[in-house]
């Protein structure tokens, strides 16, 4: 759906969910100042049992001049914008006898969809629905959502962007960063590179983040948060911890977790509580053997999303989805399970010093594919720090005079450098086109390059060229039954994941120079060998090109 899509509708009305979050607020406030700017007669509004009270928001909604306004859907005549005074209320409730009877024009739900328990159902001619949970109502034609994204604003954002509107006013900007903020846990939960971007696009003014961040806790929150610290569940063999919150703000989930990973019996934990629509949960470690944003996902695989960073990541279990899975399973259980699986079912491999046995191996030759390559100083100048962003994460790196970046089978981006690169690969002056190589990358986030002195952004494809790879380089390798982890020779402090059904390779002279190929890469990039011979030079030129 785009928003070009909606501008047939006059009047429009934009409601955010119930007792609704700073996300929600301003994921509507950007909304209905886009209507606005289009001449459409437009209202921000919330329903619910209770009107916005925690101290954020309030202030939020003051020192940014958003004009959402609280209706009563019950008819006892309440219907007045959040702060206004008695004059304002009584012009307001004209208004109230429209919300009875229905919404005129077209009511759009934002970070929320139409009929879900989170969102009091409104009477409305017709309906559309933006949001970034899982998808729970699934007969609304007009809906635009996304469980992959932090935030509904960063959604919001995007759809502006594609909608050829520039956001300058820094009262939406500042509601757009601030939405993000919260619901990603001050950014530590920030995984999607759309997220990235726009945070880094909008503008903001960052004195009143440093205002609305300084007033989100309330003394019952506190108190929330100290009652969750002493009932906890601790795995010795494991040394993780979980502990279950009451309902609270997603903030105060990632200030359990954060004390909660200090302490020293403690390697990874993970903080959830309950929401009308599934269950909010945060996740740290720090131990380079669990990868806070890889639990996460592990966690939420198959009932909703999760990921974030290294040593901070959080997520989100739609209840839909979860008490169709686990009917009878009590929440506390399944994180339970879910991280003894976790922990069960994973070797973890320190290539320097693993003795890899082959036996059990096949060996491959790698084909002539075509790839992707940019070389690095004919888009910024040697010495400039720049962060290549992808749907995989960022790679922060300096530009070099020998740094090329590769785009592989998949679109997926990771640097190399020249010796390595003019040994494995043929150059080519043809113009890379994903869609003209002969496989298909994902397009669900264009790689680029972002420049980080000033900021500018540059799309990787606009400056990269095929390449050939040379073939020959010969690999012993073995589909995976389970899970597994591998501190390459080449980075001893992330590992690669392999899942079941991906493969485990080392290469032929180098049996210490041991790495994962997802499976739908690897009968793409390899053949099964005919013979077994030296493995030559061909081995060691393309040692490490993936």
């Amino acid at each position: 759906m785009k928003l070009e899509e909606l501008q047939q509708y006059d009047p429009i009305t934009i409601q955010c969910h119930d007792n609704p979050d700073a996300d929600a607020i301003a994921s509507g406030f950007a909304l209905y100042t886009y209507f606005q700017s289009k001449g459409k007669e437009v209202q921000l509004v919330y329903a619910g049992r209770s009107r916005i009270q925690k101290s954020n928001l309030l202030l939020m909604v003051d020192k940014l001049h958003i004009p959402i306004r609280y209706i009563d859907s019950t008819g006892d005549g309440s219907d007045a914008k959040d702060g206004s005074s008695a004059g304002e209320d009584a012009r307001q409730r004209s208004e109230q006898a429209r919300t009875q009877t229905g919404i005129p024009g077209l009511l759009i739900t934002v970070d929320c969809q139409y009929g879900a328990g989170n969102v009091t159902r409104l009477p409305a001619e017709d309906v559309a629905v933006i949001d970034h949970h899982q998808r729970e109502i699934v007969d609304i034609e007009k809906s635009e959502i996304d469980p992959h994204l932090g935030s509904c604003s960063t959604l919001v954002w995007s759809m502006l962007r594609e909608a050829g509107y520039k956001i300058e006013d820094p009262e939406v900007g500042t509601a757009l960063y601030y939405g993000l903020y919260t619901d990603t846990n001050q950014f530590a939960e920030i995984y999607a590179p759309l997220d990235m971007d726009m945070r880094e696009a909008v503008p903001c003014e960052k004195s009143l983040i440093t205002l609305f961040r300084n007033s989100n806790l309330s003394l019952q929150e506190m108190e929330i948060a100290g009652v969750a610290m002493i009932r906890y569940i601790y795995n010795d063999d494991y040394r993780y911890a979980i502990i279950r919150s009451q309902p609270c703000d997603p903030n105060i989930l990632g200030l359990i977790s954060d004390f909660l990973i200090q302490v020293a019996e403690v390697d990874s934990c993970v903080v959830y509580n309950e929401q009308k629509d599934g269950y909010k949960f945060s996740v740290r470690s720090c131990v380079k053997e669990v990868q806070a944003d890889e639990l996460a996902a592990f966690l939420a695989a198959g009932v909703g999303s999760g990921g974030g960073h290294r040593e901070k990541a959080g997520g989100f279990i739609s209840k839909v989805l979860y008490e169709n899975e686990y009917p009878t399973l009590h929440s506390e259980a399944f994180f339970s399970q879910r991280l003894n699986d976790y922990f069960d079912h994973c070797q973890i491999i320190y290539a320097k010093e693993y003795d890899i046995d082959v036996s059990g191996m096949q060996l491959y030759v790698k084909k002539k594919v075509r790839l992707g390559y940019v070389e690095a100083v004919n888009v910024l100048p040697a010495g400039t720090p720049v962060t290549i962003r992808t749907r995989e994460g960022d790679v922060d790196m300096v530009v070099t005079p020998d740094l090329i970046i590769m785009i592989g089978i998949k679109g997926e981006v990771y640097p190399n450098r020249r010796d390595n690169f003019e040994k494995g690969y043929t150059v080519t002056d043809e113009p890379y086109h994903a869609d003209r190589m002969h496989t298909k990358r994902s397009a669900a986030y264009e790689p680029t390059i972002h420049n980080r002195a000033t900021g500018e952004v540059t799309k990787l494809s606009d400056h990269a060229k095929v390449c050939i790879a040379v073939g020959g380089a010969r690999i012993h390798a073995k589909e995976l039954t389970e899970r597994v982890k591998v501190f390459t020779s080449w980075d001893e402090e992330k590992y690669m994941l392999g899942r079941e059904g991906d493969y485990l390779a080392v290469r032929c002279n180098d049996m210490h120079d041991i790495f994962v190929v997802e499976k739908d890469i690897f009968h793409k990039t390899y053949d099964p060998a005919k013979w077994v011979g030296h493995s030559g030079k061909n081995g060691a030129a393309n040692r490490r090109q993936r």
